[in-house]
């Protein structure tokens, strides 16, 4: 049994999924003030959401994951009454800020919204079980790659794998005393990068078998044949990346999808923007593929969103079916003058429009280790 993406919501500080694909097209970037957090922390910016307003509102996160997962499900016709669904929620840091709101205020605090059963629920009431797991800036990569094992065993009709984070005091604090001088904006592969800002958001993908109906007589036409996801954890340090155990990553997923990587036509770039991982990704990314005019097209999407963590993989997975869907490749926001470990790589810098994609490579590498590296294909014959 092969799985499929049959649809995808995604929430951003550019706006929903067609708003923020038509704003990175533009080269468009969602930096601003953040609305919480003063200069004692730092910071010049981040990729904020300003609906529900940060300062205003609880639960943000979950709010946005409801918005996502109800717009999937709907885009999917699933039914979760009639049909065996399961959740799968990847996060960083789940509502991490309505504890730390919680510590400062005091008051009552509804620890099990700290988890996102209940705002899954809250989109379909009738799914069978919420699986909340936290894998770092791969956790949404993670949850999908969970969702086809269970599509491919006939455990379920309908998986939805998602994810969500919002901004929370802890990793601003982190983030503001990793650099003397404070980041203005993310620049992935630039070699003026100054390293992470935060970006906050959702992100949902129903994935099914591909060729199956809905369970109510209702066809599905997949956006895109998921292949496979290879996955690592190696554990090299709480913070950097190891190359070693990203480069496992990507040879389990061509394991598994059976495919080389000359079949590769674009890699949504995991572009952190940071000392250490931008050079890293590029050597992979050059001993992968190679580099020249054989090597597929680069691009990133941080400069533009910044750092969403749990909702960062599967925000890449939603740009990389609209590239598919539109033949077209945004650029990479922020990027101007390349890194020297970049020299010779097809990195996008302006708005691309191609003949045809096939397939597309998604990267997503976190904290500890755990990385995630999806592989895609355009479905033809339908």
């Amino acid at each position: 049994m092969t799985a499929a993406i049959a649809s995808s919501a995604i929430r951003t500080c550019l706006g929903d999924g067609e708003k923020t694909f038509e704003a990175l097209l533009r080269g468009a970037s969602g930096i601003g003030p953040l609305t919480e957090f003063d200069e004692r922390w730092n910071l010049l910016g981040g990729y904020e959401i300003r609906d529900p307003a940060p300062d205003q509102a609880s639960f943000r996160a979950s709010t946005w994951l409801s918005e996502c997962a109800r717009d999937a499900l709907a885009q999917a016709g699933v039914d979760s009454e009639r049909e065996r669904v399961i959740a799968i929620v990847g996060t960083g840091l789940r509502e991490l800020r309505e504890l730390e709101r919680w510590s400062e205020a005091g008051g009552g605090l509804e620890t099990e919204r700290l988890h996102f059963a209940g705002a899954v629920r809250d989109a379909a009431p009738g799914i069978d079980e919420v699986i909340t797991l936290s894998n770092a800036c791969s956790a949404g990569g993670h949850a999908l790659a969970l969702a086809q094992d269970l599509i491919e065993l006939g455990e379920a009709d309908a998986v939805l794998a998602a994810g969500a984070d919002t901004m929370t005091a802890s990793m601003l604090a982190m983030i503001g005393r990793v650099s003397e001088i404070p980041a203005e904006r993310v620049q992935p592969f630039d070699a003026a990068r100054g390293g992470a800002l935060l970006g906050e958001g959702a992100a949902a993908i129903v994935v099914v078998a591909d060729g199956n109906g809905n369970g109510n007589g209702m066809s599905r036409r997949p956006l895109a044949r998921l292949l496979a996801t290879g996955m690592s954890c190696d554990a090299h340090h709480e913070t950097a990346a190891d190359g070693g155990g990203i480069a496992r990553a990507v040879t389990d997923a061509f394991a598994r999808a059976g495919r080389r990587p000359g079949e590769v036509d674009l890699v949504i770039a995991h572009g952190t923007g940071t000392a250490i991982n931008d050079p890293l990704e590029s050597e992979l990314l050059a001993e992968t593929f190679g580099r020249g005019s054989r090597a597929p097209l680069v691009t990133a999407v941080k400069g533009a969103l910044g750092h969403t963590s749990g909702a960062a993989a599967l925000m890449s997975v939603d740009v990389a079916l609209r590239c598919l869907a539109q033949a077209a490749v945004p650029p990479i926001v922020g990027l101007s003058r390349r890194i020297p470990e970049a020299v010779g790589l097809p990195l996008v810098t302006t708005h691309w429009g191609l003949a045809e994609l096939e397939v597309v490579q998604v990267n997503a590498f976190g904290f500890g280790g755990v990385n995630a590296v999806t592989l895609l294909e355009a479905i033809r014959e339908y």
